[in-house]
């Protein structure tokens, strides 16, 4: 799919921008699925601890922005402690964006485009869960879309436990609403209790 592709609805996105400065907070991400999909709204996770991490996770944002149908929400960089990995593992460098999906995009779609993405930025399917890798690209949220089969579970399962996704989260999308749970991230964020590390670094831009 290319960007190209989603220039059509780059109108509509720009009105909707305008309209949801007049929303009350928390309403936008809670609201029912409409059969345009041009108008929901994609959450993504990207993490890094090998290589040059804040490189692959800059130049992963700007892949994604082929599923964007208009401007991209970008986070800080984070660099923020190994959970559930390996002994060893390095710090990672995490971060989150935000976007509009193309008409044609549906999470299954997103999926495959997101493994497509991760291999072409070298990562292998390793023996050893959650090893060190050049990049993670993890569909957080797509809108209020719900999936629960073995290979696929719509919203993450474990985002909700994690800092190192909440807290970037929390700077795209804080008053979305996590299907299922009816809290906002920001709320999400606010009574989660962990020790994990995390540092806000500088902003992710181009």
């Amino acid at each position: 799919m290319s960007r190209e592709v989603c220039q059509t609805h780059v109108w509509i996105t720009t009105l909707q921008r305008v309209l949801f400065q007049f929303m009350p907070a928390g309403t936008y991400g809670a609201g029912t699925t409409t059969s345009n999909q041009g108008d929901e709204m994609v959450l993504i996770g990207l993490g890094s601890n090998r290589g040059d991490s804040r490189d692959f996770v800059l130049r992963a944002m700007m892949r994604l922005e082929q599923f964007s149908a208009g401007e991209m929400l970008r986070s800080h960089l984070w660099q923020t402690s190994p959970v559930d990995c390996p002994l060893g593992s390095g710090d990672f460098i995490n971060a989150a964006v935000a976007f509009e999906a193309c008409s044609a995009l549906t999470p299954e779609s997103l999926l495959a485009g997101l493994k497509s993405l991760e291999v072409e930025f070298g990562r292998a399917l390793n023996a050893v869960p959650n090893a060190p890798r050049e990049i993670d690209l993890d569909l957080l949220l797509f809108d209020d879309h719900i999936r629960d089969s073995s290979d696929f579970t719509l919203p993450h399962p474990r985002a909700v436990n994690r800092l190192f996704v909440l807290a970037p989260a929390a700077e795209v999308l804080p008053e979305a609403i996590w299907p299922n749970n009816g809290h906002s991230i920001n709320q999400l964020l606010a009574k989660l209790q962990t020790d994990e590390q995390v540092t806000r670094l500088e902003l992710a831009l181009r």
